[in-house]
């Protein structure tokens, strides 16, 4: 029996996406051992200001995840640009391993580069200065040491900011750039990247060294759930309705 492996990323699970929700914990309840390995490509959650949250559907999500594991399929996490403050007792409780941006699999013969897929959107600068800021770990210290109150409070400020910038920005420069693509595949000597973040899914070719290479983009999980589904005989997308 072929075994699969599952990529999704950005869910962006809310309080104020109830179906999403509901999508994803259906789908994890429908896993059978046929899956060896889930990977989460960030933006899981829509935000997170820390473990200690128990803001709705934190704690069934993580219940959840945690059932999965202990049924032995592998789950693993690349933290995405909402909810990189995810730490050390999410997936203590959940059983998750936390992948580093920028990691490579052996998949099916293949290395393969996943990423959230933030880092390649080069052309908004903005963006690429806020993100700096927030993966420094003084800052997000800082940001952690907060009361909860604060912390969601000020989530909710960067969310409507965030909402707001998009709103003044051209669609490409929101995209990834050609040539940050070229650049990671060929640091990671690699002729495959999966990655998130832009909610434009597509499979896009690319020429690196005169070598062929494939990027696949997955989709956000907004009106349908959907799964880049890979085995041995090749690959499929899975859309949940």
């Amino acid at each position: 029996m072929s075994k699969h492996v599952h990529f999704i990323s950005d869910l962006h699970l809310s309080k104020d996406r109830p179906e999403t929700t509901q999508r994803f914990l259906a789908y994890l309840d429908s896993m059978d051992a046929t899956v060896s390995d889930l990977y989460i490509l960030g933006d899981l959650f829509d935000v997170w200001v820390g473990d200690d949250d128990p803001t709705p559907p934190n704690i069934v999500v993580k219940e959840a995840l945690n059932k999965l594991t202990t049924q032995g399929i592998h789950v693993h996490f690349l933290p995405g640009n909402r909810d990189f403050l995810i730490g050390e007792a999410f997936f203590k409780a959940t059983n998750i391993l936390c992948l580093d941006d920028e990691t490579v699999i052996d998949l099916f013969g293949t290395k393969t580069l996943l990423m959230h897929g933030d880092l390649l959107c080069t052309d908004d600068v903005e963006y690429q200065k806020f993100r700096q800021l927030t993966h420094n770990p003084a800052w997000q210290q800082e940001v952690l040491s907060k009361p909860l109150q604060e912390r969601l409070a000020l989530a909710q400020h960067y969310r409507q900011e965030s909402h707001s910038n998009k709103n003044e920005k051209s669609a490409a420069i929101m995209d990834t750039n050609e040539a940050a693509v070229i650049e990671i595949l060929k640091k990671h000597q690699v002729s495959r990247l999966i990655h998130g973040h832009t909610h434009r899914p597509h499979v896009h070719s690319h020429l690196v060294n005169g070598q062929a290479a494939e990027r696949f983009v997955l989709a956000e999980w907004d009106t349908q759930g959907s799964i880049l589904d890979w085995s041995e005989s090749g690959y499929q997308v899975i859309t949940l309705n």
